[in-house]
């Protein structure tokens, strides 16, 4: 359950990523908020995730078999600092054209599904009954909450939005994937997180001079900044790696809907935005598939390492 808890935390800072940008400045665009949320938040887990990953080494046996760093692991760890730099500009077009709460639940609710899919293709395990379960009442949930929206809205969700959203899920897909076959192959869950920390960050200040961001000048922007790339990057995502290492990556990006109810909740709170009775069901029934998920990920995954195919 420690690390069903990880994941869950991780997930709850991930959700007030959306309602940071919307409380930031004027000025601010999808691309240059996630270009500064990489360029801060991928050092820091960086240097954090590293320091953990030394720790870590100077605890384990001298004769400890180590994993030998070769093309594979190598690409394995870039491509998860490209999908996380991706994500960024995608889900906050998401965020910015439907709002907080449809466009994080429309990304979360797209990573679980196609997480799975890709674990089974990658590996051919079938996911449990539990998981499918939790993953469908999971999946109505933030169907619903999407469908609703908020209260009095018309013309339905923008499809740029949308677009942006799922191409963010997918991007979450990979990463799971991506760290669950380095993590299988006897990589330590700080190493994994630190490599694409620094590989976003590497990825982000090439692009940094092509963007503006001036209003990082203000107190509300360096705030913004700061509070994006740490917390909800240095910190959720050491949080959310190491819950992983004793997950599946299709439980793990399931529990991760955790966030679209954070960001619902704030939305609501905070922002003032006002949801539908469908979009009020819809949160219901999230609540009651992470429950139903956290239940079930109380048995042990399997200690066998999947076959790295290839």
């Amino acid at each position: 359950m420690l690390h069903v808890l990880a994941v869950l935390a991780a997930a709850m800072l991930f959700g007030t990523t959306g309602t940071s940008q919307a409380l930031g400045p004027d000025g601010t665009t999808p691309l240059s908020i996630g270009v500064m949320r990489m360029v801060i938040g991928g050092t820091g887990l960086a240097v954090f995730a590293f320091l953990l990953a030394w720790r870590h080494a100077r605890r384990q046996p001298a004769d400890a078999p180590r994993p030998r760093l070769g093309l594979r692991p190598v690409a394995l760890m870039v491509l998860t600092g490209i999908c996380i730099t991706v994500y960024q500009p995608l889900f906050f077009i998401g965020t910015a054209r439907n709002g907080v709460a449809v466009g994080t639940v429309i990304a979360l609710g797209s990573a679980p599904i196609l997480a799975g899919l890709l674990e089974w293709a990658l590996t051919r395990r079938v996911p449990s009954a539990v998981w499918m379960l939790a993953t469908a009442l999971a999946t109505i949930g933030v169907v619903l909450l999407g469908f609703g929206g908020e209260a009095g809205a018309s013309g339905g969700t923008d499809p740029i939005g949308i677009l942006g959203s799922i191409g963010a899920g997918a991007s979450f897909a990979v990463i799971a994937n991506a760290q669950r076959r380095l993590l299988d192959a006897g990589w330590d869950p700080f190493t994994v997180v630190g490599a694409m920390g620094a590989s976003a960050a590497a990825i982000s200040v090439l692009i940094l001079p092509f963007v503006d961001v001036s209003w990082l000048a203000t107190p509300s922007g360096l705030t913004m900044a700061l509070w994006l790339g740490f917390a909800t990057m240095a910190i959720a995502y050491v949080l959310f790696t190491w819950g992983l290492s004793g997950l599946t990556a299709a439980t793990a990006a399931t529990l991760t809907l955790g966030e679209p109810l954070t960001a619902s909740i704030l939305g609501i709170t905070v922002l003032g935005e006002r949801l539908s009775t469908l979009a009020i069901l819809g949160l219901v029934v999230l609540v009651a598939g992470l429950a139903l998920l956290a239940w079930g990920s109380r048995a042990p995954r399997d200690p066998q390492p999947y076959a790295l195919e290839g």
